[in-house]
């Protein structure tokens, strides 16, 4: 047990020291934006994802000043929409019923950012934000999908342990949407 401990923890600080910081200022930037010109942001995220988007819009609305919302916090049409329309395209339905528009950002939280098999819910979302002329902003792991391909600001949690990706790229998460949402107050 003590060597797995010590072995997720050495991953843990490669990772803060491998990421991009580059691409989380852009992402503090472009919510710096959004805040100003009184935009909205919207979290996609499914799984343990969802739960962080969850989180995440708690924290950009008390803490960022942004309204912020995430599909998956309302279970029932989340799983009307399912039911009667397919999970492919939960997201971008209900994002065009909350009318997305230019002036907002959407955030993505995904272990692999979408791709044609995958997270088709995801993918379907952003490419909704990409025509409607929205900045994207993802926090992913693996190559970065569909996500990152799409993304103004794309923060890549490293693949530092091929058994630990998921937990690895769910905890950065929450690690770099705290640190963006402390970052557009500093």
């Amino acid at each position: 047990m003590s060597n797995y401990v010590e072995n997720y923890l050495k991953e843990t600080v490669t990772i803060a020291e491998t990421v991009s910081k580059e691409e989380i200022e852009k992402g503090v930037e472009i919510l710096k934006e959004v805040r100003k010109r009184e935009g909205r942001l919207f979290i996609l995220g499914v799984g343990g994802s969802a739960a962080n988007a969850s989180h995440a819009v708690n924290d950009f609305r008390k803490i960022g000043g942004i309204e912020t919302y995430a599909p998956t916090d309302n279970v029932s049409e989340l799983t009307a929409r399912t039911n009667d329309e397919g999970w492919e395209t939960t997201f971008s339905e209900w994002l065009k019923t909350s009318r997305l528009q230019e002036k907002d950002v959407v955030m993505v939280f995904s272990v692999g950012g979408g791709s044609e098999t995958t997270s088709l819910n995801i993918v379907n979302g952003l490419k909704l934000a990409k025509e409607r002329g929205c900045k994207v902003i993802s926090i992913v792991s693996r190559s970065g999908g569909y996500a990152k391909q799409v993304s103004d600001a794309c923060v890549l949690i490293p693949v530092v342990a091929d058994d630990r990706i998921t937990p690895h790229a769910e905890g950065w998460q929450g690690v770099i949407w705290h640190l963006m949402v402390n970052a557009i107050n500093a």
